[in-house]
């Protein structure tokens, strides 16, 4: 509001005034605390009989459709060690190459998690969740994070474990959090060095981080973990095998999501985004079939396809991009198979050569004098 003027506002029936308005500061300036030359403020009218509704409804709702509005508008950030930058990524939900049932199980997910937090508070647990979104490489395990940022409004702290020194490190950047952000720990097979056999004092660091599995488990639910509120612990791993139990049970990693293969319907939704097909479209289209019955028979990646599918030229229209795919799944499955006789003959090899040598350190009694 510009100064003096003045903004009407009904509530419940009642009419009300804002007017924006300063005043001369008269706060002598101090060494430490210089005065500002004015003080700024509203000033709310409205009839005495409407006290009570006002002081008791009208300004709580104010304030909390203020708090809203203020979050809704907020740039999101991202995070590292913990400096930070916009956080600009366009990923959606509705842009992710992910089997239909599976996305709207994820985002129900989310979306009952932010309404949770009397919830929470009834049954005595810190407000946050944890993910763990495991699967191959190019899967779509980045991408997730983003759209789960973008769907929730939420800032992105991304934790790089080999750079933190030490547990006490690690717990001041915890601290340093704010609720209503996501906590991301990628390819933390890499990160720390668990197999499911721990060790007395065991580094989950590389290089001079003394960061340990105790102190990595007390940042997820030790008594620290529950300052701030509303946030999500997210790790992810191209080897959910390697990673110790203790670290990625119930309770720690609540919800834990596999992003695999391409399936046809994550293949329809990349289609349609990326070829501008309508949903009509997308479904008739004559080479679909051809793409629904090479997925069957070999696997490839969501990257894989978004790939394929982007236009390498002005020119390229859906059927020149679909028949790239088609073409790439084709020498995929060519170079799969090969891959595979290779490895057949390469075992048969192996089994005689083991039977050759049995039969050189065999007894005289089977007619093998040994060497």
């Amino acid at each position: 509001m510009d100064d003096h003027e003045l903004v009407a506002d009904h509530f419940a029936g009642v009419k009300v005034r804002w007017v924006a308005s300063k005043i001369a500061n008269p706060t002598q300036p101090g060494l430490y605390h210089p005065a500002q030359p004015e003080r700024r403020f509203y000033r709310l009218t409205f009839h005495k009989r409407h006290r009570q509704l006002i002081t008791d409804e009208y300004l709580p709702h104010v304030v909390r459709v203020g708090k809203e509005i203020r979050t809704r508008n907020r740039q999101r950030k991202l995070h590292t060690m913990w400096s930070h930058i916009n956080f600009e990524h366009p990923a959606t939900f509705e842009t992710m190459g992910l089997d239909p049932a599976k996305k709207k199980d994820i985002i129900d997910d989310l979306v009952t998690f932010t309404e949770s937090r009397e919830f929470y508070s009834r049954i005595g647990k810190a407000w946050k969740r944890g993910y763990l979104l495991y699967g191959p490489p190019g899967t779509g395990k980045s991408t997730m994070i983003a759209a789960m940022a973008n769907l929730l409004n939420y800032d992105v702290y991304d934790l790089e474990l080999t750079a933190v020194k030490d547990n006490t490190e690690l717990r001041k950047l915890l601290i340093e959090t704010t609720s209503k952000s996501i906590i991301v720990i990628e390819d933390i097979d890499c990160s720390l060095d668990l197999t499911g056999q721990r060790k007395k004092n065991q580094n989950v660091g590389g290089g001079s981080s003394r960061v340990t599995l105790s102190g990595l488990l007390n940042f997820i639910d030790g008594l620290w973990s529950a300052c701030g509120g509303e946030r999500l612990i997210v790790f992810t791993t191209n080897y959910v095998e390697k990673l110790d139990p203790a670290l990625i049970r119930r309770g720690r990693m609540d919800k834990h999501i596999e992003l695999s293969y391409c399936s046809f319907e994550a293949f329809k939704v990349l289609a349609r985004n990326y070829l501008k097909l309508d949903e009509e479209e997308g479904d008739d289209h004559p080479m679909f079939a051809t793409v629904e019955r090479l997925m069957k028979e070999m696997k490839i990646t969501p990257a894989d396809v978004a790939e394929n599918l982007m236009p390498k030229s002005p020119l390229d229209d859906a059927d020149t991009c679909l028949s790239r795919l088609i073409l790439a799944m084709e020498e995929a499955k060519e170079a799969a198979e090969m891959e595979r006789e290779v490895a057949a003959a390469r075992k048969l090899v192996e089994e005689k050569e083991k039977k050759v040598v049995g039969m050189v350190n065999g007894s005289p009694e089977n007619g093998v004098a040994p060497h």
